[in-house]
């Protein structure tokens, strides 16, 4: 539900050229968007609850600046889709890393073959950021990723 959390801010003002270009985040994530609205993902994790089935997606795709209300503030957003998976992976859990019985990536399956993340926007003083939630939203835990 938009505006569902105040401390979400609404971020306005933001051009789509702010957003061209390469964002990055942990373990070899990057997000690719090109002025031309296409888009290229390399090891992007899942949104919300779908992080928790801990496959990382690379594919190729779209990017859309938009107004229109989606995600979890008022302001702006960066529809990010991707429409044509090209690898699936998955992130190494605590439970693999030890050896215990279901840890294994035979037994979950690979990323879905396109989905959208819907992006929040946040002005640091580094400049402009892009996140989203993972897990649950109401823990507020946060995916960053900043332009390289």
């Amino acid at each position: 539900m938009p505006g569902q959390y105040a401390d979400t801010p609404a971020v306005t003002g933001v051009s789509a050229a702010e957003i061209v270009g390469t964002w990055r985040c942990i373990d070899g994530t990057e997000v690719a968007m090109r002025a031309d609205g296409s888009a290229v993902v390399k090891q992007l994790d899942g949104q919300e609850f779908d992080f928790d089935d801990q496959w990382r997606m690379s594919g190729a795709g779209t990017w859309e600046l938009t107004d229109r209300p989606m995600g979890w503030s008022d302001g702006q957003h960066v529809s990010l889709r991707v429409t044509r998976r090209t690898s699936s992976t998955w992130r190494k859990s605590a439970d693999a890393a030890a050896g215990e019985a279901g840890g294994g990536s035979e037994s979950r399956a690979p990323a879905p073959g396109s989905y959208t993340w819907t992006l929040e926007l946040e002005r640091r003083k580094k400049g402009l950021a892009l996140y989203f939630f993972f897990s649950d939203p109401d823990s507020r835990n946060t995916y960053y990723l900043e332009k390289a």
